[in-house]
């Protein structure tokens, strides 16, 4: 069944021509809509192939992709407003590591979400990539979070070796 005007309250950003872009980080650019299947035990993905955000330090830029999943409870992020809010890390100066735990924070306090992650698969500069991974479970979860953290861990050891 086709979701209906009031399940659409709060979704301004899709369908609007008017889009305006944010330049600074702005985490008030998200935007929910109802999930019509709480009951259920899903998980949802979302991929950002162009990423990118400023060094703190030299002010150059650095790209990468964010994979961000997570088990939704009664919010879900709509994705236009998704793409519009990592657009707005764009002249936004942080480490890698630090994005990534700031992406997951602004989800978790806007969604609640029973389990989220994010990943962030930044291109390599100065010869290093860094691949930072951060995870969240609420009380039911907690033991996939630590051991998708542990599966993380020994994917990236096995993948740099």
């Amino acid at each position: 069944m086709p979701r209906n005007e009031e399940e659409l309250q709060g979704v301004t950003l899709l369908g609007n021509q008017g889009t305006s872009y944010e330049f600074g980080y702005n985490p008030q650019v998200l935007e929910t809509f109802v999930n019509k299947h709480p009951e259920n035990e899903y998980l949802v993905t979302l991929h950002c192939p162009e990423f990118t955000s400023l060094c703190p330090k030299t002010g150059q830029p650095d790209f990468g992709r964010i994979i961000i999943r997570y088990i939704p409870r009664e919010r879900m992020v709509e994705s236009k407003s998704l793409k519009l809010y990592l657009f707005s890390f764009r002249n936004h100066g942080d480490f890698h590591e630090d994005c990534v735990n700031i992406i997951m924070n602004d989800l978790i306090a806007l969604m609640d979400p029973k389990y989220i992650e994010v990943l962030g698969l930044f291109n390599p500069r100065g010869g290093i990539s860094i691949i930072p991974f951060a995870n969240h479970g609420d009380t039911d979860h907690r033991d996939m979070a630590q051991r998708r953290l542990i599966e993380q861990m020994a994917e990236q050891y096995t993948a740099h070796q």
